[in-house]
């Protein structure tokens, strides 16, 4: 301890301590049960389930009645593919926000002080901040790509996609259980008598309900409402931690948590040992853990990409660039009040004021401090805020899932519409799709656009006048079948999110069962799929990157990333033998994490030089039309951007050169803007903070009220900006959808009076 008497002297007088020492004395608090079994489930599934459908039901009649979206198997996973900038934003924000990111943050204050959460929300924003510059070369290279796997498989065949569809899967997994350790430590923490089981299949139904009922489209609605009720908690929280100078709880004030926390030592790799410094090695760690845990969800994870793919390429650029701010604001400004308030509070010496290491790990700061100052209405509130994270994310990941089984799985492998397909042929004619300046037309696909197919508006009309409805009544020589097929994938696309989301229960009990808590899951899962982050990118911005490449980096960096990380682990004491505690120590996860995406990125690097087939500007051509062909013709990604590319006809297809020059806005603001936010998030915020060594009571208070004053102004965006996007957008469309009504019936009117009477 002879670090402790470099410290400067104690401005209150009090007796310094550790917070170990106060930990060990055993006298641990706990959180107390305010819900009733019935409660929490009339709570969570009548109320937020059963307004989340209604949300959903909405969403559906709006799409249906107002933008005329037909109900087939694209919609359920892209929504229309015109979702608003600010719902956009909205959502990818509220998909992030995970219940660890909520409670983990907490423990990461306790751990490390204020630099932990700033550190770790700092790596996290960076990635949710860069991912538009990838994405816009996704959106614009691969336009109709439903899941980021379908590059995989147009560029490099099926070994390599089975593959990447395991690792995507994985990753699905790693972020369902987090989700489920989460729920159900805080459930079993607020409700009486809560048994795994009930927990399980309460985090079920809200994963599942209203993605059943509307598809992808309804988790924008439904996030928008959780994020209006999450930031309202949020403030709510904050305002009484730091703002009521009344409250006997030990905290209430900024001067009050400043002058009691002077009592406490911080851990070792502080500056001065005080919590008061962003000079701290754990907040450098949490750092690095952060930027790997966000890059293995951002890249890796097909909710991210479906978030990005139901938006043009602008707006979804500036939606996630406004989601890095909007979900910067919650975890560093509930973990700093709620963390420090924990720590004030703990100086208390009482039963009810310490939670043990255990629980601690397990993430139960927030909901311990939400009860401790606001009673069982806290209770109730902080129920309230992991249902919504849940609920959000959750969701996404199980339309996620079921997009890679419709699409990647079901679609190529079990009941494809033609075995042996390639992917440079028509999907409808097998025959070789026709190019201009092609030189080989000798046998070319001749199937017409479906858009100007007129055995297709004959079958439409038809089937309009006699009412038929059921799969079969299709005559269109060209379209006919593919449209049966696609019917019978709607049918099998409802039952499969059903399907995955049942599945959920026996992988929550199993996850529940093997002991793993919150930190483990968080710290670990990404080690095994951060692989699967440089092959990816590579393949969205290199025509180079080779089948060889893209798998042997993949496979290379998960055994080289787990066992570089169960090499370090089995250093600690106890060795492998206490897996769980040994595996999650901070230089086994950085080692591993490090090893996992650098040895995936050298690795894929170097094969694909030495095993591509780019030999010339024609072979690059070829490389990323293929990406361009991925495509369902009965719903044409270019109809989707008439109105964007000046000249468009019905039915063609643009050329790569006019996709890149289109949308050279999109690129060129998803470059400014990301390199804005990097430089402010890595550069200007780190350091400024770094260049306080230990923040004064003034200091501290400054820092205080700017995360305040941000996270509100995050919430103004929310609550006000993202309805009024959606209304404008919807009452311009209504105004659009009458125009057209209106010369449909002027050109009706003037054909009937050129014909005469009859």
């Amino acid at each position: 301890m002879a670090a402790v008497t470099a410290i400067s002297p104690n401005i209150s007088g009090c007796v310094k301590v550790e917070l170990a020492n106060i930990t060990a004395r055993g006298n641990f608090g706990s959180i107390q049960p305010v819900l009733e079994k019935y409660e929490t489930g009339l709570l969570l599934l009548l109320g937020f389930a059963g307004i989340s459908v209604i949300l959903a039901l909405l969403h559906r009649l709006v799409r249906k009645h107002v933008y005329n979206d037909a109900n087939n198997v694209d919609t359920a996973f892209d929504a229309g593919g015109r979702v608003s900038t600010s719902l956009t934003a909205v959502t990818v924000a509220s998909q992030f926000l995970w219940p660890g990111d909520i409670l983990q943050s907490s423990t990461i204050t306790v751990k490390s002080g204020i630099s932990g959460p700033l550190w770790y929300t700092v790596g996290a924003a960076l990635n949710i901040a860069l991912f538009p510059i990838v994405s816009v070369y996704l959106k614009t290279r691969a336009p109709g790509a439903k899941t980021y796997l379908q590059i995989m498989k147009a560029r490099y065949g099926k070994p390599a996609h089975v593959i990447f569809v395991i690792l995507a899967l994985l990753v699905n997994l790693c972020v369902v259980s987090t989700l489920i350790v989460a729920g159900v430590a805080t459930f079993q923490s607020y409700t009486v008598d809560a048994s795994n089981e009930f927990c399980v299949m309460i985090i079920a139904v809200l994963f599942g309900s209203y993605s059943f009922i509307g598809g992808l489209g309804t988790t924008f609605y439904v996030s928008y409402f959780n994020a209006v009720l999450i930031f309202g908690i949020l403030i709510a929280l904050n305002v009484k931690i730091l703002y009521s100078p009344d409250s006997d709880s030990g905290v209430g004030s900024i001067d009050k948590i400043y002058e009691k926390m002077q009592c406490l030592i911080a851990p070792e790799g502080n500056a001065e040992r005080s919590y008061f410094t962003f000079k701290s090695e754990n907040g450098l760690v949490w750092a690095f853990m952060g930027l790997c845990v966000t890059a293995s969800l951002t890249y890796c994870d097909q909710a991210a990409w479906q978030s990005r793919i139901a938006a043009k390429p602008l707006q979804g650029v500036l939606g996630f660039l406004i989601a890095a701010y909007i979900w910067f604001a919650i975890p560093i400004s509930i973990s700093t009040s709620a963390g420090l308030a924990y720590l004030s509070m703990a100086l208390d010496n009482s039963s009810t004021s310490v939670l043990s290491p255990a629980d601690v790990d397990e993430g139960l700061i927030t909901p311990f401090m939400t009860e401790r100052l606001l009673g069982d209405v806290g209770g109730v509130l902080i129920v309230t805020m992991i249902a919504m994270t849940l609920m959000s994310t959750g969701s996404g990941e199980v339309m996620a899932v079921s997009s890679i089984i419709v699409y990647d799985i079901y679609q190529v492998y079990i009941n494809p519409f033609r075995k042996s397909h390639n992917p440079e042929d028509c999907i409808l004619c097998n025959k070789k799709l026709a190019e201009p300046k092609q030189e080989d037309q000798t046998v070319i696909c001749t199937c017409p656009n479906v858009l100007t197919c007129q055995e297709c508006k004959t079958d439409e009309e038809i089937n309009s006048k006699e009412g038929l409805t059921y799969i079969g009544q299709y005559r269109c020589q060209y379209h006919g079948r593919y449209r049966q097929y696609q019917e019978r994938m709607l049918m099998y696309k409802s039952w499969c999110i059903l399907w995955v989301t049942i599945a959920i229960v026996p992988l929550g009990l199993a996850v529940i069962a093997s002991g793993v808590d919150l930190n483990w899951v968080m710290m670990n899962g990404f080690i095994v799929t951060l692989p699967c982050f440089p092959p990816v990118v590579l393949s969205i911005f290199w025509s180079k990157t080779s089948r060889a490449g893209v798998i042997s980096g993949a496979l290379f960096g998960i055994v080289c990333g787990v066992s570089v990380a169960l090499g370090v682990a089995s250093t600690y004491e106890g060795g492998l033998n206490n897996f769980l505690e040994n595996t999650v120590q901070n230089n086994s996860v950085m080692a591993g994490a490090g090893t996992s995406i650098g040895v995936s990125f050298l690795v894929t690097l170097l094969v694909s030089c030495g095993t591509h087939n780019i030999k010339s500007e024609s072979d690059v051509k070829r490389e990323w039309l293929k990406l361009r062909d991925i495509d369902n013709p009965l719903h044409p990604w270019s109809q989707l951007y008439v109105e964007d590319i000046p000249g468009l006809q019905k039915g063609d297809k643009p050329s790569v050169e006019q996709l890149d020059k289109v949308f050279k806005k999109a690129r060129i603001l998803a470059y400014v803007g990301g390199a804005f936010t990097a430089v402010l998030f890595v550069g200007i915020v780190p350091a400024v903070m770094l260049s306080l060594h230990v923040l004064t009571m003034r200091e501290f208070e400054v820092w205080t009220h700017v995360l305040q004053i941000f996270c509100f102004s995050m919430a103004a965006v929310v609550v006000v900006v993202a309805p009024a996007e959606e209304i404008i957008q919807i009452c311009r469309q209504r105004k659009e959808n009458k125009k057209e009504k209106r010369r449909s019936y002027l050109n009706s009117y003037t054909n009937d009076m050129h014909l005469g009477p009859k």
